[in-house]
């Protein structure tokens, strides 16, 4: 017996596990009506489509095909660095209809950067060709921990605590609107689309800041206030004066992230003003700028061994704007992971670049929209509120 609510009954059409009604039937265990009924609905809401004689042959004539309406509504998804946004819309397929990119200051606040947003959006609407009316959902990744569809207490954002950011979108497109730590949209993305066989990874973003993001049991750990993965603020196995955003000293953050690299190359006499500048020397293989990238990583390592011993992932994953550019970071990373940790919590631990490159965070914040939305219950309250509903 599976689930035979709406949602559940297009679940298993749109997973390929029914393709006629009699398969409904078949797969769910319910009445002819009752089948009947929850396809009519689904019919009706555009969520289906029949193609008549489409279906296997099983010695007649061939029975009509039952097939998920992918053009049916949009997701909007929305990731914010601390230096800059890129947007997207998608189809319920998982399809980019449109995509753009472009510099922003998170710390100008939430006014401004979501005002931006929210045009960005309606730009880009039109540039796929669809309405507000087709947006089932919103989902925006920032740069800092999340509570309750609200940044708490986020470092590098000043002004956005407990700012209602989900209701303000949603107000914005008319649907449901989801805030997620950015990280943590990574490690979603990367699991579902390229390792959804592995129970247990941690997404590491090495960018303006550093967090992780972390898959247990093939699903998200967001821990208490949404601050799982906060590994920027463990102490660094280095001692260092430098001051942190969190008001501590010596913190990995302030050793290893692009934020640091910016200022140990000030140091050095290198004029460098954001993180894509050090990753950017980097790529041209300045000798200062890789000497330091080695080293933010193989401290970073450090921290990561202590991850390792506690959650016993099977593999490592690095984004971020160093990490896209950066072996040395990543190959320091693996340095000192495997010093750190123990021969056991290795054996089997790979450590390895994301394959979304820049656009991993976009990629991870629609596929938590895309969750949300094809989710049986919210597929269900979606028909309730329309009043098409059995």
């Amino acid at each position: 017996m599976h689930d035979g609510s709406l949602g559940g009954v297009l679940r298993l059409i749109r997973e390929g596990r029914a393709l006629t009604r009699t398969d409904v039937m078949d797969v769910t265990g319910l009445s002819r009506s009752t089948v009947m009924q929850r396809l009519g609905v689904l019919l009706e809401a555009g969520l289906l489509v029949e193609q008549p004689e489409a279906g296997p042959s099983s010695g007649g004539r061939r029975p009509a095909a039952l097939t998920f309406n992918e053009r049916v509504g949009v997701v909007l998804a929305a990731d914010l660095g601390a230096e800059h946004g890129r947007l997207a819309i998608y189809d319920l397929a998982g399809v980019v209809l449109a995509e753009g990119n472009a510099p922003l200051r998170i710390a100008d606040g939430p006014d401004v950067v979501l005002e931006w947003v929210e045009q960005r959006f309606d730009e880009l609407l039109v540039e796929a060709e669809r309405a507000r009316e087709d947006v089932l959902a919103t989902a925006i990744g920032v740069p800092g921990p999340v509570e309750d569809g609200r940044p708490a207490k986020p470092p590098i954002m000043p002004g956005w605590d407990d700012y209602p950011v989900a209701e303000r979108l949603s107000e914005r497109f008319g649907a449901p609107a989801l805030v997620e730590r950015d990280v943590n949209a990574m490690a979603l993305g990367e699991h579902r689309h390229h390792w959804p066989e592995i129970a247990n990874l941690v997404f590491v973003k090495v960018a303006t800041g550093i967090g992780a993001g972390i898959i247990t049991g093939g699903e998200l750990m967001r821990g208490n206030h949404g601050r799982a993965g906060d590994i920027g603020h463990i102490r660094a196995s280095r001692e260092s004066d430098e001051l942190c955003t969190c008001g501590n000293r010596g913190c990995v953050a302030v050793l290893a992230s692009g934020s640091a690299m910016v200022r140990q190359l000030h140091d050095a006499g290198i004029d460098v003003a954001t993180t894509a500048d050090v990753a950017a020397l980097v790529r041209a293989g300045d000798p200062v700028a890789t000497h330091h990238a080695r080293e933010a990583g193989r401290v970073l390592g450090a921290a990561l061994a202590a991850v390792v011993s506690v959650v016993a992932p099977s593999l490592i994953i690095v984004g971020g704007e160093m990490g896209d550019a950066s072996e040395p970071v990543i190959a320091g990373i693996r340095e000192g992971v495997y010093q750190q940790a123990s021969t056991l919590a290795t054996r089997h631990l790979r450590v390895l670049g994301t394959r979304f490159a820049e656009r991993v965070g976009v990629v991870g914040v629609a596929t938590l929209a895309l969750e949300h939305v094809l989710d049986p219950a919210n597929v269900d309250a979606l028909l309730a509120r329309r009043g098409i509903a059995a």
